[in-house]
Order: structure tokens, then sequence, then C-alpha cells
């Protein structure tokens, strides 16, 4: 039986961590600079990483790629969270109409990645993710800024320029969303930092939608140990 394992992901602006124990995972987030977790045996780290890699040194050996995904039609060019989320989708959801899943990642990124319900990648979109909407217009204009809350208005059109950056800046992703999900054909999932805050305003869409904000964790697990098992 495998036990006390950990796992990293280096994201482009945080550290996913999991640690899997008796048949058990749970998950936490740093900042790139904290220093590691304690009780992290850096030589026994299971990682993968879509952002620069942190200061502390990590085992070449203990990477998971995306070639090591077993996926059908999946490029190894395809960034290895999207791989791993297509794999826990694959092997978590339950299916029984066999739709296609639709994986909306809500990260730095919005990455959205579709596969069939026998495992092959459709193929998918790339959209600047929350935070990097926010932060473009602060830096390409004079006088907007990022809000300081992020409380989603419910009004449709605003006043004040926070909440009608914010507005925008929302229905741009959930719009996007919205115009890919086909509720008879797809089941939505959902992942990444920013998912439970804008899953709120995806509710009013019909169908089948599923919230997983450790998605690609569980994949990183999911793969490990079927690699364990074969050995």
């Amino acid at each position: 039986m495998v036990s006390d394992i950990n796992f990293l992901l280096v994201g482009n602006s945080r550290l996913h961590w999991a640690k899997y124990s008796k048949n058990q995972s749970k998950f936490f987030h740093t900042k790139k600079e904290q220093k590691v977790p304690e009780n992290i045996d850096l030589d026994q780290l299971i990682w993968a990483s879509v952002g620069k890699l942190p200061i502390f040194l990590l085992k070449e050996e203990n990477e998971i790629k995306t070639k090591d995904i077993q996926l059908s039609n999946l490029p190894d060019y395809f960034g290895v969270d999207r791989a791993l989320a297509c794999l826990a989708a694959l092997n978590t959801i339950e299916n029984p109409l066999k739709k296609d899943l639709l994986i909306a990642d809500f990260g730095t990124i919005l990455s959205i990645t579709k596969l069939n319900s026998n495992g092959s990648v459709l193929g998918g979109q790339l959209i600047p993710g929350f935070l990097t909407q926010l932060k473009s217009m602060e830096q390409y204009t004079q006088k907007l800024k990022v809000p300081k809350k992020f409380e989603i208005p419910s009004k449709d059109y605003l006043i004040k320029t926070e909440e009608a950056i914010l507005k925008g800046v929302i229905n741009s992703l959930t719009g996007v969303i919205k115009c890919s999900f086909n509720p008879l054909k797809d089941i939505l999932i959902t992942c990444g930092g920013d998912s439970e805050f804008l899953a709120k305003s995806l509710k009013t869409q019909k169908g089948n939608i599923i919230n997983a904000p450790n998605l690609v964790m569980e994949g990183m697990i999911i793969h490990h140990l079927s690699v364990k098992k074969l050995a």
C-alpha cells in the first residue's frame, strides 16, 4: 500500500501541495517565496510544473510531465496541469450518459479543455484569468486600478469604476464558459484557485456543473498511484 506521499504543482503564481496518506488526500497552497512546509522530504516529493521553479531544489527524476500521462490524442506541448485535470476528471466524475467532459481551470490563465468519455482530448481554449485581466488593465491604462475587494456586483451596469471592472472581467470569463458549454452534451467541471469564487456566477447555467478546486492535484495522485501499481 502506498502512503504518506507529498505532491507539488508549481503554478504561475503559487505553489500547490497535496499530502496522500491512508487513502486520504489533503490540499494546501503557499506563495512561491515561502519556505518548504514542514515534514516535506524533497528527495521523495512528486512534482510537476507550469511556472517558474521555486528556489529549493526539486529532483528531476520525480517530475511528472505531459508525456507521462496516458490519454488519447494528448499533445506533448499541452500543459501538464491540463493533462492531469483531464486524467482526474476521467477517473473521478460519474458519467453514466457518456457525455463529454469540459474542464474549466480558473487560474492565472483560464484553460478550457474538452475530452470525450473515452479519454480522448478534443482540444480547448486559453483565456487570461481573473487576476491577469485585472492587472493588465492597471498596467496598460493610466487610471484603472485592481479593485481592493472582489465582491461580485449583482447589477449588470455599474456606475462605480471598480464595480464595472469586476463585472466586466467576470462576464468575460463566465461568458466564455457559457458559450462553450452545452448541457445536453457536456459535464462542466470547474477547478483552480478562482473556481469557487467564479462558480457562483455560473449557477444559473443549466446542466451538470461540478466544482472540484483541487482537480489537478487529484490527477497527480491518481497518476502516481497507477504508476506504482504497475511497477
